[in-house]
């Protein structure tokens, strides 16, 4: 393991996005804490990834941004060796007190303490989503450097219909929507081939049209 200087430059947005997330951890783990049970396409899609990660068979999953662990547990329940990192410390304890089985850590998206090449799989639910436009790129770089050749990552982000990220009002901090066709070219520009997208209408409760995208590191030559 070492330590990585961020590539993120305005260490306030990571304050904020921490802060703002250790005083909502307790009512989030309520809210969304049994929310797979209403999300047949996530699990699906889910359920797909592990598959495609256990038959690579190149390394763990990092959830990253687990919140309260979820999705972690999910993905263990399914067969895959998995461990979670939240930014927000609450966000870890809840974790750790409910799946105490589970690894989880603390730790920054945009300077993960993991050894370049060594996971066979990433997460990235709604992680990215308060990550400043500008500064996305460098995350998806740091996704790049630490999943193995040919490993999966599955992200999830609330859909745009603008070319441009456009800025809402995120009941916990700032956050924006992205088209999926822009995400998918960053993704692109930092070595990963699209495998699929899902782009779902909102179910009760949400506001905007929800979209994941399925994407693999480009194998070595």
């Amino acid at each position: 393991m070492r330590t990585r200087v961020s590539a993120v430059t305005e260490p306030s947005v990571l304050n904020d996005t921490k802060t703002a997330y250790d005083s909502v951890a307790t009512l989030y783990a309520e809210l969304f804490g049994d929310v797979l049970k209403i999300k047949p396409m996530e699990r699906a899609l889910l359920a797909v990834f592990a598959e495609l990660v256990q038959a690579h068979g190149a390394g763990p999953v990092a959830d990253i941004g687990c919140g309260p662990g979820h999705v972690t547990a999910h993905m263990h329940a399914l067969g895959s060796v998995t461990f979670g990192i939240d930014l927000s410390s609450e966000m870890i304890s809840l974790a750790r007190h409910a799946h105490p089985g589970l690894r989880f850590d603390e730790g920054s998206m945009t300077a993960l303490d993991i050894a370049d090449g060594v996971l066979g799989g990433i997460l990235a639910l709604y992680s990215v989503i308060h990550t400043p436009p500008a500064q996305v790129p460098a995350v998806f770089t740091e996704f790049e450097r630490v999943l193995a050749p040919g490993g999966h990552l599955l992200l999830g982000f609330f859909a745009g219909d603008d070319a441009l990220p456009q800025e809402f009002d995120h009941k916990v901090t700032l956050a924006y929507r992205w088209s999926p066709d822009s995400l998918a070219n960053l993704l692109r520009q930092a070595g990963f081939v699209e495998v699929a997208r899902l782009l779902r209408e909102p179910q009760e409760g949400e506001r905007f049209q929800q979209a994941h995208l399925l994407v693999r590191k480009h194998q070595e030559p």
